[in-house]
């Protein structure tokens, strides 16, 4: 079985995280803390949630990961792959597209190709 999480952008592959890889204490406990910023609620897709679920958490954090990519900011980068990959294991690759002004996301799950969530049109940064 691949244990690889994936992300695309604009239909290349420009990460893979391979799940095998054991993190460290003081990242695991990082995670811990992301997850204790998002149960304060966030805004997704212009909407703040105050008590976001386990699919809004992870579309919350792909969001935040193709921001990252698009800001070259590698630490949140690795954070959030970590995150998904760790916290949401049937969570197999993130499909970014730019469309003008805003991207498009999709998270895909193991299984089946056509088991997939959308994610609403999102601004981009620059």
């Amino acid at each position: 079985m691949d244990n690889k999480f994936r992300v695309s952008l604009n239909h290349v592959d420009v990460v893979e995280y391979d799940r095998n890889r054991r993190l460290p204490g003081h990242q695991r406990q990082f995670l811990d803390k992301m997850d204790h910023d998002m149960a304060q609620g966030f805004e997704l897709a212009g909407e703040f949630i105050a008590t976001p679920d386990a699919m809004q958490r992870a579309k919350f954090v792909a969001m935040q990961l193709v921001i990252a990519l698009q800001t070259n900011e590698d630490g949140l980068i690795a954070a959030s792959c970590a995150y998904l990959a760790n916290r949401f294991p049937e969570i197999q690759q993130v499909k970014a597209v730019e469309q003008g002004e805003q991207f498009a996301l999709e998270l895909i799950f193991a299984g089946e190709e056509a088991n997939k969530v959308a994610v609403q049109f999102q601004d981009k940064l620059h």
